[in-house]
């Protein structure tokens, strides 16, 4: 795959509030709406960045603390970032965007042509909401750190070892990065302060792919003060007051799609639960 690309720092616009006006709307203009704060849209941003869109796709910032009304009712009805305005239509969800924007846009390509790493990207895709359910789930919870988030810290370390032609997920940099990297970030910033837990010591590999994402100008100009990430997520949740107790209260009145419990839906429930008291998005 291309080396990453090496950007100048880009002039970042203010976030749009319920007092702004809309952008001229399918007026022929490529824009991805996102929320600087928001891990989701991060990966779309991030995409854009690798892949050098900067003139071809504008940032549209939605500010998610006071968003505006016309943002729902005109551009994306489920009121969410990311999301992205192209070709007079407007598509939403971020891995989705993320594949749609590599494949319709010029650039680096951000999976890999071996098919032995197109099958094991799709494995690591579909276990991220997994790794994060465990790992939001433990953030508001009393004591010490829970033995499933030593597991899903582990199970990402031992990946680094699949492919021995780079430090990445895939070895070189790949839509897998980008889909675990908004997250990890937090997890690093919160568990470190707030719970003394470090989520690299005794995972060199887990260690050595951060020192490395950040010298990817695509991801080190998306991210924001980790002391502002981390002011935002314990306003968010509670931390000093919020139990266990009150998280297993809190998703146990979200609606199932089935009368039958399954994995599935447990890790819908709790990713929705994360949307609505974390993300905010």
């Amino acid at each position: 795959m291309a080396a990453a690309p090496t950007l100048s720092m880009e002039a970042l616009p203010p976030s749009l509030t319920s007092a702004s006006e809309p952008p001229a709307i399918f007026d022929g203009t490529t824009r991805l709406y996102i929320a600087y704060i928001c891990p989701y849209a991060q990966r779309t941003w991030i995409a854009r960045n690798y892949k050098g869109l900067q003139e071809k796709i504008d940032l549209v910032p939605i500010d998610l603390q006071n968003r505006p009304a016309w943002y729902k009712e005109k551009i994306y009805p489920a009121n969410k970032v990311p999301s992205l305005e192209h070709n007079n239509e407007v598509r939403g969800e971020s891995l989705d965007l993320v594949k749609y924007i590599d494949s319709h846009f010029e650039g680096p390509a951000l999976m890999p042509d071996d098919p032995a790493k197109q099958q094991f990207a799709e494995e690591l895709l579909l276990y991220s909401d997994s790794f994060n359910m465990v790992m939001y789930k433990a953030m508001p919870a009393q004591g010490d750190v829970s033995d499933q988030v030593d597991v899903a810290l582990n199970k990402i370390e031992d990946a680094f070892s699949k492919f021995n032609d780079g430090p990445f997920l895939l070895g070189q940099f790949s839509l897998v990065d980008i889909a675990y990297a908004p997250f990890i970030e937090r997890f690093q910033t919160f568990f470190l302060d707030v719970k003394n837990y470090d989520i690299t010591k005794g995972r060199p590999n887990l260690s050595s792919w951060i020192e490395e994402l950040n010298k990817i100008d695509a991801y080190s100009q998306t991210r924001i003060d980790p002391q502002e990430l981390l002011a935002a997520t314990k306003k968010r949740l509670g931390v000093k007051s919020f139990t266990s107790h009150d998280y297993l209260n809190s998703i146990s009145g979200l609606p199932e799609e089935s009368s039958t419990s399954s994995s599935g839906i447990i890790i819908r429930q709790t990713l929705k639960f994360v949307e609505l008291h974390f993300l905010e998005i």
